[in-house]
């Protein structure tokens, strides 16, 4: 039997490097698509380049750029993938803010041209986009499912519902088996330093280790729907294996807000939070997304999927990872 090959892009983000392990696990073959820079991104990446287990060429990366489509025509043409998981975008909400014409193009365009490339390759391939909850923004209804409105209220999440309907437009009229995953906040040790959560995470064990003294942040009573990101990359694989294509929403079903997460990342040092938090203005988003909880019934039935990992666990594990980072040997 021919082994499957799967692309990804964004393979070097938080989702991306569970992702190549979810596949190379269950045999595949795994290409992923890197930006061009002056120093290299792929730290997520090493420890499975470093596994006697996984040999060299099960395990490839490719230069090429969402903004230019014929690098994504020939990449797909050199690695004729079976499932094609699209995970890149310019996907900091804040920031996206202050670069919304680079967010539209990467996160909106670049799927265009992505799904365009299959379309003119006419390969066979399933196609996986990663939506995203910021989409239902400032919507009343909660929980949102798949039949929620979207009401984005920043570039980043304007950009990403264009990249969904796309993904349904495409699916329609081409008959391309391309499937929206909805995913509500997801995270993990590998989740960038910049993110509430790693931020939150790494701040709580370095005023431990009294390295810091406080930490900066913005609004503290958003409330969002914070899941394990190795568990939602396996609703991603899901999706493609099903007999038709669909969109669906990915998350715990229930809320916590930012202060619940600080208070329990905190707690678990051994730290009153009060203490050491202060509030920054230049954190707040222009327009703020205040309650955002998932209702993964669909997926639950139909991908028989079900997050295991708790709020409680997830905010613990992540502050081991920072404590423990600050108690290895540095280099």
């Amino acid at each position: 039997m021919k082994r499957r090959r799967a692309l990804i892009t964004g393979i070097t983000g938080q989702d991306g490097s569970y992702l190549a392990e979810l596949l190379l696990g269950k045999g595949y073959e795994v290409h992923g698509i890197i930006r061009r820079s002056s120093s290299f991104n792929t730290g997520r990446l090493s420890h499975i380049f470093q596994d006697p287990h996984v040999p060299d060429a099960r395990l490839r990366l490719h230069y090429g750029d969402l903004t230019d489509g014929s690098s994504l025509n020939r990449l797909l043409e050199q690695v004729e993938p079976h499932e094609i998981y699209h995970l890149a975008a310019q996907s900091h909400v804040r920031v996206s803010f202050d670069i919304p014409e680079y967010t539209g193009d990467v996160t909106g365009l670049g799927c265009l041209r992505l799904l365009d490339a299959i379309k003119e390759t006419r390969l066979p391939a399933r196609f996986y986009q990663a939506s995203s909850s910021e989409m239902f923004g400032g919507t009343k209804t909660v929980p949102q499912n798949e039949k929620t409105p979207f009401y984005p209220r920043s570039p980043y999440a304007c950009a990403k519902v264009y990249a969904h309907h796309l993904t349904v437009n495409y699916r329609e009229a081409y008959g391309i088996f391309a499937c929206g995953g909805i995913l509500f906040n997801h995270e993990s040790p590998r989740r960038g330093e910049t993110f509430v959560t790693r931020k939150i995470a790494r701040a709580a064990a370095r005023i431990k280790a009294g390295l810091e003294r406080r930490l900066y942040l913005g609004n503290l009573d958003a409330r969002r729907d914070w899941g394990y990101a190795p568990e939602y990359v396996e609703a991603m694989w899901l999706m493609l294996q099903q007999k038709r294509p669909d969109d669906y929403v990915v998350a715990t079903g229930q809320s916590r807000t930012v202060r619940e997460l600080v208070e329990t990342a905190f707690a678990h040092v051994g730290l009153n939070w009060k203490e050491h938090v202060r509030i920054d203005p230049r954190y707040f988003r222009p327009t703020e997304v205040e309650h955002l909880r998932g209702d993964a019934s669909k997926a639950r039935k139909v991908l028989k999927w079900k997050p295991r990992t708790s709020f409680a666990e997830l905010v613990r594990l992540m502050v081991d990872a920072e404590v423990a980072h600050l108690a290895a040997p540095q280099r």
